[in-house]
Order: C-alpha cells, then sequence, then structure tokens
C-alpha cells in the first residue's frame, strides 16, 4: 500500500483535516524536543476517540506501516521521531478528563491531557498530581507514561510509574487492554510497570488512571550555596544520610545560576559553586522541624550561605529558577543538547568532575542541573548546530557523560527515555541475555515489529557495529557476534 491509498483508506473513518501528507503539513511533526534529529514521517494521522485510534492501528497493521505514537512533543531522547515510512499517531485531541473522583482520589484521563492540567482540575478538592516534569505546562500525561517522567519532587512522591493505578492500551492489531486496577494492586504480572517506560514500543495508552495526592498544608524550601561541588554533593548525602526524605533536592552548578538568574531574578548567589534546594513539606510542625534539621546539616556540610523561603512566593521563586534551567540555556547558547544520566548519589561529586574535564577536551561548555536526591543528572552541553561537526562532536561528549554514569554503577536514564539518542548506550548497558528479553517481551506484544521501531532497544549487530565488542561486568559482549 503507498501512501496514497494508506491516505484514502485512514480518510473513509477520519476527516480529511485529521490526515496530513503535504510537506508543509508534515514538518511541525519531524523532531521532538530533542531538535537534533529530525525526520519527516509519511503521513500524521489525528484521532479524535478511541475507537479511531484502533481503526488507525488495525489499518496499519493489515498494511505492515510502521506507526510511532506522539503525545506533546517535549520528549528529550528523540523516542517521538517519525518513521520515514510510517505513520505519526499524534493523541493531541484526545485531551479529555473522563472522571475526577475525590473520594478515591484518582482521575480518569486521555493521553492528551496535559500534566499541569490535572493539578488543576483537582485543585478544587485539595488535590493535585505530584510528577511535575518541567515542562508540565506542556507535556501530556500519555507522555509521562511512556517515559515514566519524574521531576523535582519525585524524590519523595515517585516517578509516573508510582503515581498511576490503572492503562487502557491498544495494541498493534487494534485489540483492547486493561492493565492495572483501580486499587492498590492488580492480579497478576506487573503489567502496568512494564508498561510504563516502554516508549510507545508495546502499545499505544488511550486512558490512564492517576493517583491524586492531598496538598500538604505546608511548604518550605531552603536555598544553601557552596564553595565547591563536592561540599554540595556530601550536602545531599548528609541529608539522607539523616534520614529525611525532602519533597525535592535539586543542584545546580555556578554556569547554570547564572543562567536561570539573568532570565528568572531568582535571587541566587553568583558567586557559588553550586546552589541546593531542599524542600519540606507536611504538617507546620512536621516542617519546622525538617526545616531546622536542613538546616543544621547544611551549616555542618559547609554551607557559605543558607536562606529559607519565609512565603509561598519565595518558595515558588526559589523553583522557578531550576524550572527554567533549559530555556535559560537557550537564551545563551544557539543549541543544546540535554543528557540524562543516573548515578548512586555517593557519586556525584566524582561524575560532575569527570563532566567538566570532559568540557575541557572537547571545548563545549556543559550547565549542570539535576536531581539531586535520587542522583538524575541533566547535563546540558551547549553547542552551535551551524558549526560543521560540533553536533557530531556535542553526541560524543554525551555519550562520553553516559559511559561515565554507567562506571559509577547508575544508568543511561532516568526519566527521559532511550529513543534515539541513547540507543548505542544501552550496548555498554546491558549484556547479550538482557537484549534478548527486552526483544522478547517487544514480540510478544507487537510481533510484527511496526511500533517506534528502531528505538530503545538496540539489535545485535547494530552494538557491534558501534564498538561494543568489550569486557564488560567480567566477561566479553556479545561473543558470538563476529568483530566487523
Amino acid at each position: 500500500m503507498n501512501a496514497l491509498e494508506l491516505v484514502s483508506r485512514l480518510r473513509t473513518f477520519l476527516p480529511s483535516d485529521a490526515v496530513l501528507h503535504e510537506t508543509e503539513d508534515l514538518r511541525p511533526y519531524e523532531c521532538d524536543g530533542l531538535s537534533a534529529y529530525r525526520q519527516m514521517p509519511l503521513i500524521v494521522a489525528l484521532p479524535r476517540t478511541e475507537n479511531e485510534v484502533i481503526e488507525i492501528l488495525e489499518a496499519c497493521y493489515v498494511a505492515k506501516i510502521p506507526v510511532v505514537a506522539r503525545g506533546a512533543g517535549t520528549g528529550l531522547s528523540g523516542g517521538a521521531l517519525p518513521h520515514a515510512e510510517g505513520v505519526l499517531l499524534s493523541l493531541a485531541k484526545l485531551r479529555q478528563i473522563l472522571e475526577l473522583d475525590p473520594a478515591a482520589r484518582t482521575a480518569r484521563v486521555q493521553p492528551g491531557v496535559r500534566n499541569l492540567a490535572i493539578s488543576e482540575a483537582a485543585a478544587p478538592y485539595g488535590l493535585y498530581y505530584a510528577p511535575d516534569p518541567s515542562s508540565q505546562i506542556a507535556c501530556s500525561i500519555g507522555g509521562n507514561v511512556a517515559e515514566n517522567s519524574g521531576g523535582v519532587h519525585c524524590l519523595k512522591y515517585g516517578l509516573t510509574v508510582h503515581n498511576i493505578l490503572k492503562l487502557r492500551v491498544i495494541t498493534i492489531n487494534g485489540e483492547i487492554l486493561e492493565i492495572g486496577a483501580d486499587g492498590l494492586d492488580a492480579p497478576g504480572y506487573d503489567l502496568l510497570a512494564l508498561m510504563t517506560g516502554s516508549e510507545g514500543m508495546l502499545g499505544v495508552v488511550t486512558e490512564v488512571t492517576v493517583k491524586l495526592t492531598p496538598k500538604p498544608e505546608k511548604a518550605q524550601v531552603v536555598l544553601a550555596a557552596f564553595n565547591d561541588l563536592r561540599s554540595a554533593g556530601d550536602a545531599v548525602a548528609n541529608v539522607i544520610g539523616a534520614g529525611i526524605i525532602p519533597a525535592g533536592m535539586e543542584m545546580m552548578d555556578k554556569m547554570t545560576t547564572r543562567a536561570v538568574e539573568e532570565y528568572v531574578h531568582a535571587g541566587y548567589n553568583l558567586d557559588a559553586a553550586a546552589i541546593l534546594l531542599c524542600e519540606a513539606d507536611g504538617t507546620a510542625e512536621e516542617v519546622a522541624e525538617e526545616i531546622q534539621h536542613i538546616n543544621e546539616i547544611m551549616e555542618r556540610s559547609g554551607a557559605i550561605e543558607i536562606r529559607t523561603s519565609r512565603d509561598e512566593a519565595e518558595r515558588l521563586k526559589f523553583w522557578a529558577g531550576r524550572k527554567a534551567a533549559f530555556p535559560a540555556a537557550g537564551r545563551i547558547s544557539p543549541d543544546y543538547y540535554c543528557m540524562d544520566g543516573t548515578i548512586p548519589r555517593k557519586s556525584l561529586a566524582n561524575v560532575l568532575s569527570g563532566i567538566e574535564a570532559l568540557s575541557v577536551e572537547y571545548g563545549l561548555r556543559c550547565m549542570n542541573v539535576f536531581h539531586a536526591g535520587d542522583g538524575n543528572l541533566h547535563p546540558l552541553i551547549l553547542y552551535d548546530a551551524n558549526r560543521p561537526g560540533e553536533l557530531e562532536l556535542t553526541e560524543e561528549f554525551g555519550a562520553r557523560i553516559l559511559e561515565m554514569c554507567i562506571q559509577a554503577g547508575g544508568t543511561i536514564t532516568g526519566e527521559h527515555g532511550v529513543g534515539m539518542e541513547k540507543i548505542d548506550q544501552m550496548c555498554s548497558q546491558f549484556k547479550m541475555g538482557e537484549l534478548k528479553m527486552f526483544h522478547a517481551v517487544k514480540a510478544a506484544f507487537d510481533p510484527e515489529g511496526l511500533l517506534n521501531p528502531g528505538k530503545a532497544v538496540p539489535t545485535l549487530r547494530r552494538c557491534a557495529e558501534h564498538g561494543a565488542m568489550h569486557v564488560h561486568r567480567g566477561e566479553e559482549k556479545f561473543p558470538e557476534v563476529p568483530r566487523f
């Protein structure tokens, strides 16, 4: 079936303006938030209902056409990059909050609902949706499920997988799956966790039942400045070691704080090597006690300045700087490449020193901003794509950072997914048997390999071709694959 035939087939059940195939109409869909990678889709389909999603998938399954599901397009790993010979299935029009149950503290929503819109709808009941990625004003809940997104408060309240109860998923052949349950647990295998973070490779989510969390009575932030990154890293470990689980704990280096201060004017110390934000929430009594303890720990850890938010406006102001790190990077560089590695907290200082050394080696600036409490790093490599070879240099720099995270005992992604960006580093992260198991899981849901093909899980041949032949965890990787 050629493109025009598929367009004609899709238009038998979709309005003409919901099936895009002209170049100028396809252009807005050629990339996600990771704009370094671009690919025009063959067709874009814009369903309005679950039944239309089913019909699109059934048509593509029969014709053996690849399908890439897309939410708001805010992803940062190339996970929604279109397939040149496939259909980009946009879920942007499925944006209804179908049910909000204050008593059960749940909301049932369609995948195109914005993350922040859930909290806005729940606010009159004193509830909110806890995961809060920096893009929450725009990102959609379906994309959050696909990437298992987190945010600045994920240390205490968890990632997406910890805040959802149930999914309604459509398989590539149009079958409806109900995964999870309305209660706290569901019988059988934990397919809810399997589907969350699967990057659209196993099915297309059409409904999500999320947990809602009561708004805390009070929240306060301690802003601590440090003369060196190691002291700030030690402070993080000391807070956790004291048995405190902050609502959020974020760190920024000097380059980041200077960039965001010019943009947001949050009142950060511009001379500090690192800024640490540590939030406590709960009852007024709980917060007062925890804040006092945090202040004492920061002082013992060598903070050169400690400030506590005096009211809600100042608390939000402190956080505004952290949440504006990405757009602030865009103000001081033509392009930036955002990485997403996770490391043990004890390795923070060593890995940050390693990133600094790589920055000098490659001659590229790097802003460091990260979820310090759970060791999720977001180095922002600044570059200019108009300079020949600079993107390739940036990619190599980024790959070295991810390899460093693996060597430190961490992972290549915390919340952005693998997508296209990190697929080669999957060869370093996992052994042959593990990759085979990933492919087996994919085949169980999508035997034809039509959903988001070529993403997240590399083939063994790809690993061999990209130089993955090395000793890994004490054994040679892919010994049966010939060297090329």
